[in-house]
């Protein structure tokens, strides 16, 4: 089962308008003249006045038709449906040909253009309307939505003809309208179990003692003890009053580590086969909404050339804040180093889980995790390269270069194992079980003291 995501909203793009002449004749309008002037230059020549009365309709008539012309060009508007979109579902939208003249649009013909990820009914075919004078007419355009991202919808170009045909409007062309598309989340349900739980409310067990629901053991009763904490079993038996201490309970600061220093594979949109993007976003969106549900503070880096970041905050307001941060999601290669300006001074928390989101394709990624893990940092790396991902060429040589190269990166997650960092493959529900548990675990064992 795929949940959908919620949504925003974006502004609606002025109509667009051009330095050309607003109306060109056609070439019915020359053939009426041509006609017009042929009847009465021979009427004339030849002395018959039954060729000058056939002209005279045809001559009132074109007259008739251009004095009814348009005074000014069509206007053009895109608008996207108010509906939240997401991958998978149904997307709409209307284009709206308005006519603020006295006169009416014989014909109006219309075309849009949209991204291959906004599949509609009828394509980019061209949709051909009357306008009546002083109104609007709408085309209803629907389809599905088929990857996440800002999809634009739109440019949208229309030319009408007015006057009997005689007529016709320059090109009017409407900017594309950037639809957000929301990355459906797989079901994601994480253990209990956090490595260190630094905040003061929340819904994790901490190792302070504190008003809280864990029992952590009995103890002497105290000043300031409540009485409604006394054992009295206990008390009882030991002849002193004694109380019953618990933990508290604190919430977590989860740091959402997304590596986009390289993309592989083909995306397939939502019913094909993801790519790295893909899986990072998904899996990213699943995370957040997991952590931000049960009350604890998410934030968001992107190890990069952008070097991206969204503050750690916690409810819904945040996750929504969250997907709309992974709609601008983009993969970019750099040549140096990301590694200072993404973890600067103050940039994390030490006792923040940081979930790292990695194809592990470049080499540096791999040196970031180990310089997080030496950092003291408590770090899980979440392996987000897809099994069909193919390699970029289709040498003679290609397979087996690919399966090389598949050898050395299993060989640098063995290493990365091997240093701390535990690395596991993105699979939904329970995909981070084993390895929280296993971090906590270490979280919790005493630290050698070095003098």
């Amino acid at each position: 089962m795929l949940r959908p995501a919620v949504p925003g909203a974006q502004a609606v793009p002025e109509y667009d308008h051009t330095d050309q002449p607003d109306w060109t004749p056609t070439r019915a309008l020359g053939r009426a003249v041509l006609l017009v002037g042929l009847l009465l230059v021979a009427g004339v020549l030849l002395g018959r006045v039954d060729l000058v009365v056939l002209a005279t309709p045809f001559a009132l008539g074109t007259a008739w038709a251009l004095r009814r012309r348009p005074a000014g060009p069509p206007r053009l508007r895109i608008d996207a449906g108010d509906g939240h979109l997401v991958e998978g579902g149904p997307v709409s939208g209307t284009v709206t040909v308005g006519n603020h003249a006295a006169a009416g649009y014989d014909l109006a013909v219309v075309r849009t253009r949209t991204s291959p990820w906004l599949r509609l009914e009828r394509g980019d075919r061209p949709h051909a309307i009357a306008v009546p004078a002083g109104g609007e007419v709408d085309v209803e355009l629907r389809g599905e939505a088929l990857r996440w991202g800002r999809q634009p919808l739109g440019p949208a170009g229309v030319q009408v003809a007015a006057g009997d045909g005689l007529v016709v409007s320059r090109p009017v062309i409407a900017e594309p309208r950037g639809v957000p598309v929301y990355p459906v989340t797989d079901p994601f349900d994480a253990d209990e179990a956090m490595p260190r739980a630094a905040g003061l409310v929340g819904g994790h067990r901490s190792r302070r003692p504190g008003e809280g629901g864990e029992l952590a053991g009995v103890r002497i009763f105290g000043p300031g003890d409540r009485l409604r904490r006394i054992d009295w079993r206990v008390s009882l038996r030991t002849r002193q009053l004694h109380v019953a201490s618990t933990l508290s309970d604190r919430d977590a600061e989860v740091v959402l580590l997304l590596d986009v220093l390289a993309e592989a594979g083909r995306s397939g949109g939502v019913k094909g086969s993801p790519s790295v993007l893909d899986t990072t976003v998904r899996a990213a969106a699943a995370v957040a909404e997991h952590y931000l549900h049960r009350g604890d503070r998410v934030s968001m880096l992107e190890y990069g050339p952008a070097a991206r970041r969204l503050r750690p905050a916690t409810g819904r307001r945040q996750y929504l804040t969250v997907l709309e941060w992974l709609l601008d999601v983009r993969a970019e290669a750099s040549p140096y180093e990301p590694y200072d300006q993404v973890f600067g001074p103050h940039v994390l928390s030490s006792d923040a889980l940081v979930v790292v989101l990695t194809p592990l394709v470049d080499p540096r990624s791999a040196e970031m995790l180990a310089r997080l893990a030496r950092s003291g940092r408590f770090v899980v790396a979440v392996d987000t390269l897809p099994d069909t991902a193919a390699p970029p060429g289709r040498g003679q040589w290609s397979d087996i270069a690919h399966r090389l190269w598949r050898l050395d990166r299993d060989n640098t997650i063995g290493q990365l194992r091997e240093h701390g960092v535990p690395v596991v493959a993105w699979a939904g529900a329970g995909s981070l079980d084993l390895v929280l548990r296993d971090v906590a675990r270490l979280a919790s064992a005493p630290r050698p003291v070095h003098r």
